[in-house]
């Protein structure tokens, strides 16, 4: 599928690696909707990129609240054949910490919003994009979701964060299989450390000495770079049902 082709939808994309993958998309000819809770950025966004941008805010987790903005989506674009999945949260919290084990009800939001918000999108989507006429490589649409390297790597205090992003890796390759009749690729992304809104409350040196940490480059990844991932793989037809590493070698300690 050619990037300029795209009609797409972001989830997170009013800030940090969706942000970056709207303003990529954008810049190269296609169409995006932002699906955020971030009002004030959403629509800032919006009122910068022009026309072919449109915010609506929005649950990921809330069945009725996706079904509503995915045709409206479609509405606006004049279809839907593209997805990336970037809205998520993140904690750190041990399983057995000083005051007692972990917060089941904080641990099940995080499961809540990373995978279930992710398919919750993914399922909604995808019914959508059946009805597509098919493209010069038989393709109806794409998919690509975030996962983390803490998929992996999982670090003490990350067990509710690392759960839900290897669930999101998990489900990869099923759903691609499944989706593979329609013409539908499903993707996930890996990213490691990126300099993205979580990072700025830290002082500068530390934002120096997490991105030391990282073989080569040796610094935080930037938003760009993930977007222009996501654009390789948009583009690139054989890409399917496999998660990719974006992580300038990493690999996190257990603490």
């Amino acid at each position: 599928m050619q990037i300029q082709a795209c009609r797409a939808i972001v989830t997170g994309g009013a800030s940090g690696l969706g942000e970056a993958t709207v303003r990529s998309m954008v810049r190269s000819g296609g169409k995006a909707v932002i699906f955020d809770q971030s009002e004030e950025k959403g629509k800032q966004l919006e009122n910068e990129l022009g026309e072919d941008v449109l915010f609506l805010k929005t649950d990921v987790t809330n069945e009725e609240d996706i079904q509503e903005v995915v045709n409206k989506a479609a509405e606006f674009m004049g279809g839907l054949n593209t997805v990336v999945n970037c809205a998520g949260i993140g904690i750190a919290e041990k399983v057995l910490g000083r005051n007692g084990g972990h917060n089941l009800e904080l641990f099940s939001r995080v499961i809540n919003v990373n995978l279930i918000g992710t398919f919750n999108v993914i399922r909604l989507a995808a019914e959508k994009m059946t009805s597509n006429e098919v493209n010069d490589q038989n393709e109806r649409g794409v998919i690509i979701n975030t996962a983390s390297v803490a998929a992996f790597d999982g670090q003490i205090g990350q067990a509710a964060y690392s759960a839900s992003k290897g669930g999101i890796v998990g489900m990869t390759l099923p759903i691609a299989r499944e989706l593979a009749r329609y013409g539908i690729r499903v993707m996930t992304i890996a990213p490691g450390l990126f300099h993205t809104p979580m990072f700025d409350t830290l002082p500068e040196e530390a934002r120096d000495s997490l991105g030391k940490m990282v073989p080569f480059p040796s610094r935080l990844g930037y938003p760009s770079e993930y977007a222009q991932l996501v654009q390789s793989i948009i583009e690139n037809p054989m890409l399917n049902g496999e998660t990719i590493r974006l992580d300038g070698a990493i690999r996190m300690q257990p603490r």
